[in-house]
């Protein structure tokens, strides 16, 4: 593999899981015994605003409690020490990457420590719980504040920045992601119709792995720190 100049990282929820944030979807697709349609959708907020509200107040507490893992570290330290580009994308809604150190993260799902105003689209941090009660401290409307998410249905955030740094890059790296969910599961595509150097990093194979030039099998909390210091060493293979 050739040296990079230009890197684009896509973390996924199995980053996060090795922190312990649960990712609420169980093998038969249900969210804490939820579907999709019940708490991810604009939908079910319009329906349910209660419902949906609790859902992502117990996700929001998760997270406090939740601390970096090595990976996150490391991929840190490679945006810090690295001597050309390192784009960080996450498709997760917790703030773990920043809490470990990361300058610069693109959330394309949103952040669940944040509230958005349905009102006034104001975003702004939010710790505790949310109910359809609470004002927005932008407008001072009340019913209007949701989580920052973006929900089934919804647009990702930051997608012309995110396709502009793929269009950039030498080397795209996914880890832990599960290459089911759309865009990001095609920005493997996009990274190598620029002629970039491929890496899946995860526990096991999945659906698109096969899109990828390289597949390192193992939890990220091992497999990233490697391939960050032989990054970082000048040394990959």
């Amino acid at each position: 593999m050739s040296y990079p100049s230009s890197i684009v990282i896509l973390t996924g929820a199995g980053v996060s899981a090795e922190s312990g944030i649960p990712t609420f979807r169980d093998a038969n697709g249900l969210w804490e015994g939820h579907s999709v349609e019940d708490v991810a959708t604009p939908e079910a907020f319009a329906r349910n605003p209660a419902l949906v509200h609790r859902f992502y107040n117990l996700r929001r507490a998760a997270v406090k409690r939740a601390e970096p893992n090595a990976a996150h570290l490391a991929i840190a330290r490679l945006q810090r020490e690295f001597g050309g580009e390192v784009v960080l994308v996450t498709q997760n809604v917790d703030d773990l990457h920043e809490r470990a150190g990361s300058p610069s993260v693109m959330h394309m799902h949103g952040e669940i420590r944040k509230a958005r105003c349905a009102n006034c689209s104001g975003v702004f941090q939010w710790d505790g719980d949310l109910d359809e009660s609470l004002p927005c401290e932008a407008c001072g409307s009340a019913g209007g504040l949701r989580p920052h998410i973006v929900w089934f249905n919804e647009m990702p955030l930051e997608m012309e920045a995110i396709e502009e740094a793929l269009d950039r890059a030498n080397l795209f790296v996914a880890v832990g992601t599960s290459g089911n969910v759309y865009p990001a599961a095609g920005f493997v595509h996009r990274a190598k119709s620029v002629g970039a150097q491929t890496v899946e990093i995860n526990n096991t194979d999945t659906r698109i792995s096969s899109d990828f030039q390289r597949h390192l099998t193992g939890p990220a909390t091992g497999k990233v720190p490697e391939f960050v210091d032989a990054i970082l060493s000048g040394s990959l293979p």
